[in-house]
């Protein structure tokens, strides 16, 4: 089996039970996501501290979670990383960005991105990679990483290079990519790695944040 047709299994967590059901129906139809359970902020944050360790969950087969934080303000968390798997939390704007990015959530989308980047993001942070809206990168990244006149001069991607880094952007890893462009993993390898050092990139997220503020991504 690819990684492709591997289904993630995650918990929708929201307060609103109309924006839990809308999420639920939004990902149904995404053919890697299985939703096995879905639950208000308080009773998920009752799972993690009454349990003490991931197994002990009554979702224990759970591969992430995704959070539709809604505008309510962030005041019942803890001060510390509490959580154990992967999080993708869908945010309406960057007021609680620098918060949850502080306890180690990593993959922060719009409450409007489509399900495919919600399921790619999920799927990145399986990786162990992040994956941010290009409107919340300020919130996270100091000025200075952003600022027009500390980017230097770079080549011009080729037209591959700009394909490549389009599904960067949406969150796809090495193989998906090789897969959507019927190419093979190591030239995929290879455009990424000719991709962070024309932008002068040391991760994704940077070479993401550095084509956006350059004009090369859309997002």
């Amino acid at each position: 089996m690819s990684e492709l047709d591997v289904i993630a299994s995650v918990a929708i967590v929201a307060n609103d039970p109309l924006a839990r059901a809308g999420l639920a129906t939004l990902l149904a139809a995404e053919p890697n996501c299985e939703i096995i359970a879905q639950m208000s902020l308080a009773d998920w944050l009752a799972d993690l501290q009454s349990a003490e360790s991931v197994n002990d969950w009554p979702e224990s087969q759970l591969d992430g979670v995704i959070w539709d934080v809604g505008w309510e303000p962030l005041t019942a968390l803890p001060d510390e990383e509490p959580f154990p798997l992967p999080v993708v939390a869908l945010l309406p704007d960057e007021t609680a960005v620098p918060q949850l990015w502080s306890l180690g959530i990593q993959s922060l989308l719009r409450r409007d991105a489509p399900a495919a980047a919600i399921v790619a993001a999920m799927r990145t942070a399986l990786h162990g990679l992040a994956t941010i809206d290009p409107d919340f990168v300020t919130a996270v990244l100091p000025e200075s990483l952003l600022s027009f006149n500390t980017l230097p001069e770079f080549t011009e991607l080729t037209p591959r290079e700009n394909e490549v880094l389009v599904l960067l952007a949406e969150g796809l890893t090495n193989k998906a990519i090789a897969h959507q462009l019927e190419i093979s993993d190591h030239t995929v390898k290879f455009h990424v790695n000719a991709i962070l050092g024309k932008l002068n990139a040391q991760s994704r997220t940077e070479a993401v944040v550095q084509a956006t503020r350059l004009g090369l991504l859309l997002l």
